[in-house]
């Protein structure tokens, strides 16, 4: 493998980490100044989680049969950052819905890409390692993003996390630029050998037959229901209560640097241990976090309830961000479906983090954060429950780790 490849890998992953999400938690927080209520804010969100999912699963299936991944991330860098200047400009119910939908669209299409880069520098026998890699810088930029932006909007207002996200999809394209395209192996990219003959388009049918999938897949679309919409309503609560000492922005910003800080650590430990305890056992883990998380936000209303709830968070989407990706792998290797694989799983994601914030932002409106933080704490115990209770009636028997 080649190790400036991999380099330049790492530091794709943590300037696009800034960039795939758009605003993220800003997003609300930029349209609260805009006197929107948390229930058209919510339906903003779920038109931009909606659209990616139009474009999950081709997403995956174009990077089993793409040469030009490096392309894609470029193309979608583009868009995404295009997509938010213009909703800075034009903070209007039209442009906000264009801007969230096409920046779902682009969203969508780069973890499968990535995923697929570094199957094809790994293969197999390196892939948790460098995903733990990945994971941490990933959210290394993550951290990193928010610290400045949390100062620049301090300082100059929230117009600044703007400027910062155009920054960082520039230093992310050059970053991509330096990625070798002959370093990666597409074979290996979707889980086959250097001789093995791959379908030129890869086959549904196969995916869909595979159970162990399946499980996972709605499990996800659960946690992902509770999960999504939990970060965007702590800042919203602040945002609408005006009872904290620090401006909104600068809460938000706080949010995201306590979950990135705890989410790097986690995510090479999950590395170090994928290969011994297994995927199964991380995936279990990081859902018994979540029903408690929610439990927190629900019962504590003050400003720093949410240190205790974004550690959990950091904890959770650290060990997921390793298991998951891994556990498809373990489950389609050799199929050369793998990123068709990542695409439905990520679909199922999508779809439950899409109705989050609709579902959340509508009951917080007629009835209070409290509640919504509560209905959501039930749908991750939900999810819970089909993980185990999927797994355990399929009879399956503890996957061996990737060799």
């Amino acid at each position: 493998m080649a190790l400036r490849s991999l380099q330049a890998l790492c530091l794709v992953n943590f300037f696009l980490a800034d960039v795939r999400d758009g605003l993220g938690p800003f997003l609300g927080i930029f349209l609260t100044e805009h006197h929107w209520g948390a229930d058209n804010i919510g339906w903003v969100m779920t038109a931009g989680g909606v659209a990616g999912l139009v474009a999950t699963l081709p997403a995956g299936l174009l990077t089993d049969m793409t040469r030009y991944k490096r392309g894609i991330l470029l193309a979608g860098s583009l868009v995404i950052t295009l997509a938010t200047l213009l909703l800075w400009y034009f903070p209007d119910a039209g442009i906000a819905v264009f801007s969230q939908v096409a920046t779902g669209l682009a969203a969508a299409c780069i973890p499968p890409v990535l995923t697929g880069i570094t199957l094809g520098l790994t293969g197999h026998a390196g892939f948790a390692r460098q995903m733990g890699r990945n994971e941490a810088f990933n959210h290394g930029g993550n951290m990193t993003a928010a610290v400045i932006a949390g100062l620049a909007v301090w300082y100059w207002g929230t117009g600044a996390v703007f400027i910062l996200m155009t920054a960082m999809a520039l230093f992310a394209a050059l970053a991509v630029l330096a990625i070798r395209s002959a370093d990666i192996d597409d074979n290996a990219a979707r889980g086959l050998g250097k001789e093995d003959a791959a379908p030129e388009i890869p086959r549904l049918s196969l995916i869909v037959r595979q159970p162990a999938l399946l499980i996972l897949g709605v499990t996800l679309l659960l946690f992902h229901l509770s999960n999504a919409a939990l970060l965007p309503m702590l800042s919203m609560r602040v945002a609408a209560s005006h009872s904290s000492t620090l401006p909104a922005g600068v809460y938000a910003a706080a949010t995201v640097v306590i979950s990135q800080c705890v989410m790097i650590p986690v995510a090479l430990f999950a590395a170090s241990r994928a290969n011994k305890q297994g995927y199964l056992l991380l995936i279990t883990a990081a859902l018994l976090i979540l029903p408690v998380r929610a439990a927190v936000a629900s019962a504590f209303s003050g400003s720093f309830s949410m240190i205790p709830v974004q550690i959990m968070d950091g904890v959770a989407a650290g060990l997921l961000g390793v298991a998951v990706p891994g556990y498809v792998v373990q489950i389609l290797e050799g199929s050369g479906h793998i990123n068709a694989g990542q695409g439905l799983i990520m679909l199922l994601q999508g779809g439950g983090a899409a109705l989050s914030p609709a579902l959340a932002g509508n009951i917080a409106a007629k009835y209070s954060f409290g509640i919504a933080f509560g209905v959501l704490g039930l749908i991750a115990l939900s999810a819970l429950f089909v993980w185990g209770a999927g797994n355990y009636c399929s009879g399956k028997k503890r996957l061996k780790p990737l060799s």
